[in-house]
């Protein structure tokens, strides 16, 4: 049973704002997938569909009628749940032209009578939204999740399986990628408890592919949850980045700050499933490396604040370095790359209390911007500048050598490896 718009109404606070619907009565046992505030007009197409939308129309007053039908006719079209207006502050009541073109919608329009901050109300039902969901996914028959881990562990480990056997399991528990949709796989793992970590992990994964709009195939396995997420055509980022965008907001928005989530490449959805395993496995292994390895910029000894979602290209350098894993003779032949490359730099460091390697990295790692550097390092630009001379006179070289750039970031990259493997 998912949450409907009118059990959303019927909550205790929504109570306290005395809400009045005043279109779309037939409209209110529509599924809420979640509960939204914004005063931006054009909020339509950063809406995905289903959401009760909350607003006290301050982007609404300045506009004209035509405006204000334009913007429910936007919403109506991407298919909200709802829009719910508060009146008596931007607006002394909800315009007629809002409720008319509601009405020609059939848009559930309701108008909150009295204030109550739009904080509480979100809290409330986004938090009923996500234990409902987690609720469901509990009294899902066990055979179906035993079913997509078996398929999941087949694809990663590479068992022999035939394309039409992959598909049928696929089928079967209600995975269904459309030639077109690009495959990435995801590993996750959230907390150290390992009934709570699964629960957090699967809803983060399941609301992450509720907002792509396309089928994820999921299950926990060895602790984390594994699967594959299903991006659909027209996508207007480059399939990896859009799941590790859409990972980072579903993280953020159930509060799983210590969550870490990592990513394989992306393959297309008609592709031998033996490409699908390749992309599990590259995102099991970029897990095992981020939690093992800090991601750059991270001081050392401290955790990244918020979620970390990573991919096995970000970790390109990590996954080189590593391999299989470090054995003395790996590790003797990177500290030999340290010493030669940063030997000046380390120096430095032993006797001043300075940030200077992990600043090299950063650098290196966002073209050398120092724009982006400063943000990423918390510092002001005048800091980041003298950081940088006092750099390139310990190298006697500039940073921003060509020659010098993939050196310099393959051992920034080793040494902070190195580092925690001791």
């Amino acid at each position: 049973m998912v949450l409907t718009l009118r059990d959303i109404l019927a909550f205790d606070v929504l109570d306290e704002a005395a809400p009045e619907v005043l279109t779309g009565q037939d409209g209110l046992d529509r599924p809420v997938r979640w509960v939204h505030s914004s005063e931006i007009y054009e909020i339509g197409p950063l809406l995905c569909g289903s959401e009760l939308l909350l607003t006290t129309g301050l982007g609404l007053a300045g506009a004209d009628a035509g405006a204000r039908r334009h913007y429910v006719r936007d919403l109506a079209e991407r298919g909200v749940a709802g829009v719910a207006v508060e009146v008596g502050r931007s607006l002394p009541d909800v315009p007629y032209e809002i409720v008319d073109e509601s009405r020609r919608r059939d848009l559930p329009l309701v108008a909150l009578r009295r204030v109550v901050p739009f904080i509480r109300i979100t809290e409330a039902a986004n938090t009923a939204i996500v234990t409902q969901a987690m609720a469901e996914q509990r009294r899902q028959p066990a055979d179906r999740e035993g079913r997509s881990a078996a398929l999941l562990a087949g694809l990663e480990e590479g068992t022999a399986l035939s394309q039409g056997e992959v598909a049928a399991r696929a089928r079967a528990v209600g995975f269904r990628p459309e030639p077109s949709h690009r495959l990435v796989g995801v590993a996750v793992l959230a907390h150290p408890s390992e009934e709570q970590g699964l629960a957090v992990a699967v809803a983060v994964v399941d609301r992450a592919a509720r907002e792509l709009g396309g089928p994820v195939l999921r299950a926990g396995r060895a602790g984390a949850v594994t699967g594959l997420f299903a991006v659909p055509t027209g996508c207007p980022r480059d399939p990896v980045r859009t799941v590790q965008e859409a990972v980072r907001a579903a993280a953020d928005g159930l509060g799983a700050a210590g969550l870490t989530a990592a990513l394989g490449h992306a393959v297309p959805g008609g592709a031998a499933w033996t490409r699908w395993g390749e992309s599990l496995r590259e995102a099991r292994s970029a897990l095992r490396l981020a939690l093992a390895v800090p991601p750059p910029g991270t001081p050392a000894g401290s955790a990244p604040a918020g979620a970390l979602v990573t991919s096995s290209r970000a970790l390109a350098l990590e996954r080189e370095l590593v391999g299989d894993g470090l054995t003395a003779e790996s590790r003797d032949r990177l500290a030999r790359l340290v010493g030669r490359t940063l030997g000046p730099l380390l120096e430095w460091e032993a006797s001043h209390p300075s940030d200077l390697v992990r600043t090299l990295e950063v650098h290196l790692r966002n073209g050398c911007s120092p724009t982006r550097t400063a943000a990423l390092l918390h510092v002001g630009r005048q800091s980041l500048y003298q950081r940088l001379e006092r750099i390139e006179s310990l190298l006697g070289a500039p940073v921003g050598d060509p020659e010098l750039h993939a050196e310099l970031l393959l051992a920034t990259c080793a040494r902070r490896v190195l580092h925690t493997a001791t």
